[in-house]
């Protein structure tokens, strides 16, 4: 739109129902380096509640981080109080030791009772989880911290507005690094990312959080209700699914329901010349990829007033084969990594790539990249399927994922 049709970033807005959505457009702005502005809202990565959690990603992948760790020593609530904190931090400046060496020598600081139980409780806890670091991939070892940590109940347990905002905002942090792990690589290989890679790309992420607040020609992200009022020449309208627009909670009541098409029709009156609707086939909601339906109030618009020719039909519809192995899709996985060297393979004059609903177990294939290999096993639906394949030397076994799309 901002070549062909010479619009500036400032004439786009993106509209979401909820402030959990702004995440995946957040980080794909950034890397297409496209200022934005978050308005009514703070970006993603910098609400408290996102902080908190990776602060304790942070501590178990480097508990020499400090700042990490005050953080979230008495997060949930374990009665360790601002004097403890400075009493340690006092005696690691004394012993030239860091904060979380002092944690480790309680005994000598002094500590006693229940101050030093919950002291010793905490230490053993991210030394727990720092032993499951070379076991569990990011996000297993992500969903663990929140349930051992209680930060995920403390959230839950909170049914405010606010809370349950919170709450949602920590379920879309779990389904990113769900869909992170799971997410293979350009030639559709399975492979292991842990706590540490993970954090990398959240640091690349975030640096620049807050370097656009100032700049008036940015894309505005933000959700309906904070569009009242608001108009703009262009809006993308996102997320227009089933149990997210309508919300899941105004399904079976059919005033809250009227309130839910209101806010479509605000939402939609907020483009001054175009309007883009959009919605995910698939979508990570709670850890696990769910397949979803289009919102009910986009068949209710007036035909003659949709243009519908650019839409991209569900890829569960009508497949069709991109390759014997393709990338657009997250699959599940457990521990897979081949270390073995991969060669550089030339495709046959006769490669064809084909619908991956052909495969059978057993089966004599050529990977473009990998080479000839046999079928071991065939996992997941016909639109999403994991192949474990055995090539030959000295590429070995591998996990592969066949996508279908239109």
């Amino acid at each position: 739109m901002k070549i062909r049709n010479h619009f500036q970033n400032k004439d786009i807005a993106i509209l979401y129902r909820t402030n959990a959505q702004s995440r995946a457009f957040e980080e794909s702005l950034r890397r297409s380096n496209i200022a934005y502005r978050i308005y009514g809202g703070l970006s993603f990565y910098q609400r408290k509640e996102i902080k908190d959690f990776v602060c304790y990603l942070r501590c178990v992948a480097n508990p020499q981080d400090e700042e990490a760790l005050k953080r979230i020593i008495n997060y949930p609530a374990r009665g360790i109080g601002n004097t403890t904190l400075n009493k340690i931090s006092v005696y690691a400046q004394e012993k030239d030791i860091t904060f979380w060496q002092a944690l480790n020598e309680l005994e000598v600081v002094g500590f006693k009772g229940a101050t030093a139980t919950a002291l010793q409780s905490f230490v053993l806890m991210i030394r727990h989880f720092q032993g499951l670091q070379d076991k569990k991939n990011a996000y297993e070892l992500a969903e663990e911290i929140g349930k051992q940590s209680g930060i995920v109940k403390e959230l839950y347990i909170d049914k405010t507005v606010e809370g349950l905002a919170r709450y949602e905002n920590l379920q879309e942090l779990l389904n990113s690094i769900k869909e992170y792990t799971e997410t293979p690589t350009e030639d559709g290989e399975l492979v292991e990312r842990n706590l540490g890679s993970y954090l990398q790309q959240i640091t690349l992420l975030t640096d620049t959080d807050t370097e656009n607040e100032e700049e008036q020609n940015t894309v505005k992200l933000m959700t309906i209700h904070a569009a009242k009022g608001l108009e703009f020449p262009i809006v993308f309208l996102v997320g227009m699914e089933e149990n997210i627009f309508p919300s899941a909670m105004s399904m079976y009541d059919r005033e809250d329901l009227e309130e839910e098409r209101r806010l479509f029709y605000v939402a939609i009156t907020r483009a001054k010349e175009k309007l883009w609707i959009s919605f995910a086939n698939n979508r990570y909601r709670f850890g696990s990829l769910v397949q979803n339906d289009p919102s009910r109030f986009i068949d209710e618009l007036p035909a003659e007033m949709v243009d519908n020719s650019l839409a991209i039909k569900p890829r569960f519809n009508t497949p069709k084969s991109k390759g014997l192995f393709g990338n657009e899709n997250a699959v599940q996985q457990k521990k897979v990594v081949n270390h073995a060297a991969t060669a550089v393979h030339n495709a046959s004059a006769s490669f064809k790539a084909v619908d991956p609903s052909q495969l059978a177990q057993n089966m004599r294939v050529e990977h473009q990249r990998f080479g000839f290999g046999k079928i071991i096993s065939l996992e997941g639906p016909l639109n999403n399927r994991i192949a474990t394949i055995h090539f030959e030397p000295p590429i070995g076994q591998k996990k592969l994922c066949s996508i279908m799309q239109n």
